[in-house]
């Protein structure tokens, strides 16, 4: 169950602290054991118990000191007394000296024997152990990263170099060669260590581009010389089980690689380009979970409106949104959320990005005719109650998902629109009735994914002049009923910039959300010979919806997020 002290000596004392009954207790640990989820995580996300609070509880049961970074800079040369292998494999951080001259060791697990005794042999001394919760320690990982960057340009250009050399032979023998397996290997790894999500290699005319996808912000890397791109692209090719010597058509592929002690998905997609093949990874973490609504960014009100949806046993959920916006994300943490012995989940998906213990998942494969249509057609043997449908993308798909949802399975999908509210009439366009569309829908969340405020470098600041007026004017667009210029805040957020964020001033990303729950009232609305999306977009916030503009500025309100980042995702 992932605890480093007796269930049974947490349970009592939270059981005495009012914060969960002995029976929630029992249920959520059966849940933790069942999805091999984190228990401290499933405590925090779905009885909303504060994390410093529990790690402060656990650290008392072990009789140790929770770790606290943020009282100073750590110190790079006591957090490379570990090598960064190590530190990751036994979940450990170097972290202070203590007057003794013994050093200071934060651990996500303090009660681990095995490895207290072998970071004492290792580091020659007496240590002193601290309670570290794995953001904590995330973010003693990120030091490494700092010698990562020089050495990752140093290694590729060796490399390359080296490569150049070979330059006899073709783009096939290469890739097989040590310097173009080193040149990707170090693509890989580094951008691991930036927590990038995408890897871009573009073949221009004169030299390849390297770009890195991070917290959704594409950032060059570095440039390479063009002779190396062709076994580049073969290595990638090879690795992913693609035809090597086909160069003219797109092609796409997965492999899985593994980095320290992390395996990561590669899936890969390959595109001829007028200067050559461009070549684009998705790099997924293979052991990653799907996430709560909480951790999702959802504040209490806009996860308890969706949370009471999920109650009822059939209907459609929509998650809207633009490409990249956190769609998938959202509905997997609502799977995560069904995901009860009593219920039977299936999913087809373009393609699979979580693999969900006991959901049973299939990916779309339009070579051998499954689709999304076919593919769910497929799904309503399967006896399911509950069918996630990775996208409604034309009228087909759309008719047999309107019709499972009628006929009492609960049915999640995605769908491309704006705003929730524009759901509506883009189920229209795809041919449902509007009677159909009010009867099977429960309700739409549409979101955008923007970058939150780093937690190590953050300070506060009053809005000049022209924000004020610039916010007032949003909130005015948003809610043309309200005195917008009375609910502009007056302090908001940002990050100065330092080594735990890249000097970006973020770290790490949330959503914004904008709920509409169909209710008797929308759905009259959903079947006026007349329809007007004025009027269900007034509705809807007389119902309570918030705009994606409020929920974000609430955020930023919070700390969580920036004023300049809404702006930017909301204009995108």
């Amino acid at each position: 169950m992932h605890l480093p002290v007796p269930p049974e000596q947490l349970k009592k004392k939270l059981v005495q602290d009012q914060l969960i009954t002995s029976e929630e207790f029992d249920a959520l640990t059966v849940d933790a054991e069942r999805k091999n989820q984190n228990f401290l995580d499933i405590l925090v996300a779905e009885k909303g118990i504060d994390q410093d609070y529990l790690y402060q509880l656990i650290a008392g049961f072990l009789g140790v000191a929770r770790a606290s970074f943020d009282v100073a800079p750590l110190d790079e040369q006591l957090v490379k007394l570990l090598p960064e292998d190590v530190a990751r494999q036994h979940q450990a951080i170097v972290f202070k000296k203590e007057p003794d001259g013994s050093l200071g060791v934060a651990m996500t697990n303090p009660s681990d024997l095995d490895s207290i005794q072998f970071l004492t042999r290792f580091l020659k001394t007496r240590i002193v152990l601290y309670l570290a919760a794995v953001s904590d320690l995330n973010r003693g990982f990120s030091v490494y990263g700092l010698q990562t960057a020089s050495d990752f340009k140093r290694i590729i250009q060796e490399n390359v170099q080296a490569s150049l050399r070979n330059q006899k032979k073709t783009a096939e023998e290469s890739a097989a060669e040590l310097p173009i397996v080193a040149i990707v290997e170090n693509f890989l790894t580094y951008a691991v260590s930036l927590r990038a999500s995408d890897i871009h290699l573009e073949a221009l005319e004169e030299e390849t581009l390297v770009r890195y996808r991070v917290d959704g912000i594409l950032y060059e890397v570095m440039r390479v010389p063009k002779a190396v791109h062709p076994a580049l692209v073969a290595r990638l090719k090879l690795l992913s089980g693609l035809k090597i010597d086909e160069h003219f058509k797109p092609q796409d592929g997965r492999f899985r690689h593994q980095i320290v002690n992390q395996i990561v998905d590669v899936r890969v997609s390959v595109m001829p380009t007028y200067y050559g093949e461009k070549v684009e990874m998705r790099l997924l973490g293979s052991s990653q979970k799907p996430l709560s609504l909480e951790e999702l960014g959802m504040l209490p009100d806009v996860s308890k409106k969706v949370a009471e949806n999920l109650k009822k046993s059939y209907g459609m959920i929509l998650s809207t949104g633009p490409t990249g916006s956190g769609k998938s994300t959202t509905l997997y943490a609502i799977l995560t959320m069904l995901n009860k012995p009593s219920v039977n989940i299936v999913t087809v998906e373009d393609p699979v990005e979580y693999n969900v213990r006991y959901v049973n998942q299939s990916q779309i494969n339009p070579q051998a005719g499954i689709t999304f249509a076919s593919g769910l057609r497929s799904l309503l043997r399967q006896d399911p109650n509950v069918i996630m449908v990775g996208e409604i993308r034309d009228n087909e798909t759309a008719d047999i998902s309107v019709q499972a949802a009628l006929t009492g399975h609960l049915l999640l999908s995605t769908l491309h629109t704006n705003d929730a509210v524009t759901a509506i009439p883009r189920l229209f366009d795809l041919g449902i009735p509007p009677f159909l569309v009010s009867s099977v829908l429960n309700i739409v969340v549409a979101q955008r994914l923007l970058r939150k405020v780093c937690s190590v470098c953050i300070f506060s600041y009053t809005l000049d002049r022209d924000a004020h007026a610039l916010v007032a004017h949003q909130l005015q667009l948003a809610n043309p009923d309200a005195t917008a210029d009375s609910l502009v805040p007056k302090i908001l957020y940002r990050g100065k910039g330092c080594p735990n964020c890249s000097f970006t001033g973020y770290r790490g990303r949330l959503g914004i959300f904008e709920v509409l729950e169909v209710t008797d009232t929308i759905k009259v609305l959903i079947t006026e010979s007349k329809f007007e999306l004025a009027a269900l977009r007034k509705a809807a916030r007389e119902n309570g919806m918030k705009s994606m503009f409020e929920d974000g500025l609430l955020k930023a309100q919070l700390g969580m997020t920036t004023l300049e980042e809404i702006l930017r995702v909301m204009k995108e």
